[in-house]
């Protein structure tokens, strides 16, 4: 995947060296000393570090001639078996999993960290040089509409079934655990999947919506078909929501229209501009249905949940045509259409009004699964980057010993490892609800972190993977190095199922309907944790910094409480990150009391923190939710208060 690059030095310069007017080795040793002053270094690193520079000081001297056809290449980073080398991972599932079940799901995630190592990296590759096509007619001039996929697209497929990627949540094998097995494989798998992550995550949510249905009988066989582990009979799910008006406001963006049928079933008509994964088998998707005389009712009460085959069992489309595949900065591997439904059969599934309501699980499976991406991108990034710093030398050392290097490599795996927690957080609440352990406080916390997380590691994701790709210096700006495809996948992950500010008014609105309940399970949630971890004494300053970013954020509710609408609608991205740091901060404490936890865990508890833990109160102190300063931020985009015409 990391194909070798000539180096910087290796330039076709036609100036030598010796035209420099100076010795070339007689400069790099007086270099050496100077760089390699106050660093202790083992025998065996100043034995690799002397070998390369002695390699390039011959190379200086060749002759240009000669020089342009030797080789000198820089070493790429190898990775091994991405479980055994995630320290932070396997202390958590020690931590938390029962005995004979971390038995279990330990042999299995080793087992498949091989196989991702072995079979699916390579695949993964070529799904990225092999993306899909449209083929829109034959050489006859028939409209097919093919959407041509690679041969290793479809064994990502059949992978996905043989190691039960969904079937694991839903088998429940391991209880209300299943779910975090099944979130660490997709974790793992995410980065090495070309791709394929994106269509199980719509197929999980499938899965969900129809499980949370009650399983209607008409759908027994397609929710079978979504949990096989049988590549032959696995299915894939689609989540075709966004028309021509957008993605969020699907209340007043649905267009599409359904047409009741003799027979009880509905046929689609309308334009879906943006459908992920459109080569699925199956998917969910809204509509209205139309009166006899053509009306339908608008706003979100009037759309409705349909289940439809994307084929009918001739492989033909279901009376669905395809207008273009979306040519996109990222995720170029999966196949994104827009598509024409003109006719399509399909089942409705949902209750009059419940449509946005019935598909809600589905998006809030597929939002966790957005946040697997993310971690697993920082995770991967980051596990490249330490890779490269223990082979590349600069300036007279390796990159591991530069003090400000391992520095900004530290600050990126603490927010790696706060991300991480969050997401363990996540699944296990979510496995304890589906098993009927959860308790209400459970329930209602679920409900906060899940728009929380997703919103919050996305930017954690690409503010991660760009500084991480900067370590790899000009190499990680080179397509056949594979890091830039990291860093365009992840892009996406602040965008799709929500941008940040749509989830940070998604999560003000779940604490207008608990009616206050969501936010007070939270603090009594984060007290706990810290008041089982106050014991730790290296833990003090965190604890101490924790609190006191506690009583700030209570005072902020209450200030806030006595203030105008506005005032919280315009705070909400801040207060979405602040329960964001101040919840992972206080799962990193909590990881770090363990009795034996490592000094690294404590560390990264500390330097969480050290941040800023509550950017709303600092703001809110600032007066930067007046009513006044929502007018002047018009006036510093606009120039002045822009008119309703020119928005």
């Amino acid at each position: 995947m990391f194909a070798r690059r000539l180096p910087l030095w290796r330039s076709s310069t036609t100036c030598k060296p010796w035209q420099l007017g100076l010795s070339l080795r007689h400069g790099w040793e007086r270099c050496q000393a100077w760089s390699c002053r106050g660093v202790n270094t083992t025998a065996e690193q100043g034995q690799q570090v002397s070998m390369q520079q002695n390699q390039v000081l011959e190379d200086l001297e060749m002759p240009v001639a000669r020089r342009e056809t030797e080789n000198l290449f820089q070493e790429r980073p190898e990775t091994g078996n991405q479980y055994l080398e995630d320290a932070l991972l396997r202390s958590y599932l020690k931590a938390h999993l029962p005995p004979k079940v971390l038995e279990e799901v330990s042999q299995d995630l080793e087992r498949f960290g091989n196989r991702l190592l072995t079979e699916v990296k390579p695949l993964g590759w070529e799904c990225e040089l092999n993306p899909p096509v449209f083929q829109q007619y034959d050489a006859w001039g028939q409209r097919v509409d093919h959407i041509i996929t690679c041969s290793a697209w479809k064994r990502m497929k059949e992978i996905s079934a043989e190691e039960g990627l969904i079937a694991e949540a839903y088998e429940r094998r391991y209880s209300n655990w299943s779910r975090v097995h099944q979130a660490v494989k997709l974790y793992l798998f995410s980065t090495t999947s070309g791709g394929f992550n994106c269509p199980l995550a719509m197929t999980d949510g499938a899965a969900k919506v129809i499980e949370s249905l009650g399983m209607p009988a008409s759908l027994k066989n397609a929710f079978d078909h979504l949990t096989s582990r049988d590549p032959k009979k696995f299915w894939t799910s689609g989540q075709w929501m966004t028309e021509r008006r957008g993605g969020s406001d699907v209340a007043n963006g649905t267009e599409t229209v359904a047409r009741k049928q003799p027979d009880g079933t509905y046929r689609l008509y309308g334009f879906k501009w943006f459908t992920s994964a459109a080569d699925s088998d199956v998917t969910l998707t809204l509509a209205r249905i139309a009166d006899a005389e053509g009306h339908v009712k608008q706003g979100s009460s009037g759309l409705l949940l349909f289940f439809l085959k994307v084929q009918d069992e001739d492989k033909k489309l279901n009376n669905i045509r395809v207008q273009r595949l979306k040519d996109k900065l990222g995720t170029r591997q999966m196949a994104t259409a827009e598509l024409w439904l003109d006719g399509a059969e399909a089942e409705l599934i949902s209750a009059e009004g419940r449509g946005v309501a019935s598909i809600s699980n589905m998006l809030n499976i597929s939002r966790i699964h957005n946040v697997i991406g993310a971690v697993a991108s920082m995770r991967r990034m980051i596990s490249l980057s330490r890779e490269y710093a223990l082979k590349r030398v600069v300036f007279g050392k390796l990159l591991k010993d530069h003090p400000l290097h391992m520095q900004t490599m530290a600050r990126m795996e603490v927010q790696t490892r706060g991300a991480f927690l969050l997401l363990m957080e996540i699944a296990r609440l979510l496995g304890l609800a589906e098993t009927n352990m959860a308790s209400e406080q459970d329930q209602l916390l679920l409900r906060l972190l899940v728009p929380v997380a997703k919103l919050y590691t996305g930017k954690q994701a690409s503010a991660t993977v760009i500084e991480a790709m900067e370590c790899f210096g000009g190499q990680g700006y080179m397509e056949d190095t594979g890091l830039p495809v990291i860093v365009r996948d992840t892009l996406v992950l602040s965008i799709w199922e929500g941008t940040t500010n749509i989830l940070s008014l998604d999560v003000l609105r779940s604490l207008t309907k608990s009616q206050g309940q969501v936010i007070a399970v939270f603090f009594s949630t984060v007290q706990k944790k810290i008041e089982l971890a106050s014991s730790t004494a290296e833990l003090e300053p965190a604890v101490k910094q924790m609190q006191d970013a506690i009583s700030r954020l209570t005072q902020f509710i209450q200030g806030a409480g006595s203030k105008e609408a506005v005032t919280m609608e315009l705070a909400a991205r801040d207060f979405s990150y602040s329960l964001a740091r101040i919840y992972a901060g206080t799962l990193l404490i909590e990881h770090a009391s363990r009795p034996d936890a490592s000094a690294a865990d404590i560390s990264a508890a500390r330097r969480w923190c050290n941040q800023e833990l509550c950017p709303v109160a600092t703001e809110f102190k600032n007066s930067s939710y007046e009513a006044e300063e929502s007018l002047m931020d018009s006036s510093l985009v606009y120039g002045s208060p822009p008119s309703t015409s020119r928005l």
